[in-house]
């Protein structure tokens, strides 16, 4: 392995621009030369596809004094400098509570920022508020900042990121104008991660951050790459019959429910794709296509669906307070029955 394989790549501007987000950005500014910027902005998409960069660039944009070629902050004027070292009057964040364990955004940051928001501009033309994540609001939280949004001040502009935006009530999502970050074509993100760092398996990462390039240079790193494969050993040992399910769920849980079922969510997609061919257009781990390949001949595939959906449900609690070591147990253990059962051919009961 190369010196360039193992060295950090250089570290991504807070308000940096990507190839993937220019046109969403070129539609922002001309909204805006037009003075026809919506109010209230919710701008969504997965995990490391750049949805905070492209909304920090924008209030960035928005405060600057003296925006440079296609609106972008000149990182020079007073209000740049301001921005830089965090202290400029008219941008607002709102984000949950440090010193709460739920993660959620409190009524009480949304009434302070209500509070600062019914005031005019301090010394830029806008007042920009990131509200980050916003799908973190509490449902009292969300209420409050119903007001704001449907009686907006002139020289406003809310911002709402999130990435589970279903989880917003659907009158805080009918007063925003929706910008979705979609996960750029593959060969796109490939281009755009082989120029920052040279590699040879940036394709690997990528797939593994499901496609948000992002995410694939932070992500992961060595010790989790190695981590994933005795964990994927795991899982297919359980297949096989050669591992106790609970004793696998235990290092499962010592790796992070979070982490391991997204792996587990990714490793059931790619053994129903081969199981419909054995050339799938995209598999999320290439790297592992002959373990799965032959695994996904043995497994019947409305058991497999069944299987996902479980997984699925799986990550939707995996950030609430349900005993996480006995989530993976159960699931381990229907992934043994899952297998053996067609091995045997007896069905799952």
């Amino acid at each position: 392995m190369s010196a360039s394989d193992t060295a950090s790549p250089p570290a991504i501007p807070v308000d940096a621009s990507f190839p993937w987000t220019e046109t969403i950005w070129s539609r922002l500014q001309a909204a805006r030369a037009a003075n026809r910027l919506a109010h209230a902005l919710l701008i969504s998409g997965p995990r490391g596809v750049g949805k905070r960069h492209l909304a920090e660039a924008l209030a960035r944009s928005l405060l600057c004094r003296s925006p440079v070629e296609r609106g972008r902050a000149c990182g020079l004027c007073a209000d740049c400098r301001l921005l830089a070292a965090g202290n400029h009057p008219d941008l607002v964040r709102v984000g949950p509570d440090p010193e709460s364990k739920s993660g959620d955004i409190p009524i009480a940051a949304v009434r302070l920022f209500n509070e600062r928001e019914s005031l005019t501009p301090s010394r830029a033309d806008w007042k920009v508020a990131l509200i980050d994540p916003a799908d973190k609001l509490n449902p009292a939280a969300a209420n409050a900042l119903l007001k704001t949004l449907e009686e907006p001040t002139g020289q406003s502009i809310l911002c709402l990121i999130g990435e589970r935006i279903g989880q917003l009530p659907a009158t805080i999502r009918s007063r925003c104008l929706h910008i979705k970050v979609a996960v750029p074509e593959e060969a796109d993100a490939l281009r755009w991660l082989e120029a920052r760092q040279a590699r040879d398996d940036w394709a690997l990462r990528l797939r593994l951050a499901h496609g948000a390039p992002l995410r694939a240079l932070t992500e992961p790193d060595e010790a989790l790459l190695e981590q994933r494969r005795q964990r994927l050993a795991g899982f297919l040992a359980i297949a096989s019959g050669r591992k106790d399910p609970v004793a696998e769920a235990a290092a499962w849980n010592a790796l992070g429910s979070a982490r391991l079922l997204d792996w587990l969510s990714g490793w059931i997609c790619d053994l129903l794709r081969l199981m419909v061919s054995d050339e799938p257009v995209r598999l999320e781990n290439p790297d592992q296509y002959a373990a799965l390949a032959d695994l996904a001949r043995r497994i019947e595939p409305a058991a497999g669906h069944r299987f996902l959906k479980d997984v699925l449900a799986g990550r939707a609690l995996a950030e609430t307070n349900l005993n996480q070591q006995l989530l993976l147990e159960s699931l381990a253990i229907d992934w043994f029955r899952i297998t053996q059962a067609a091995t045997t051919g007896e069905p799952v009961s």
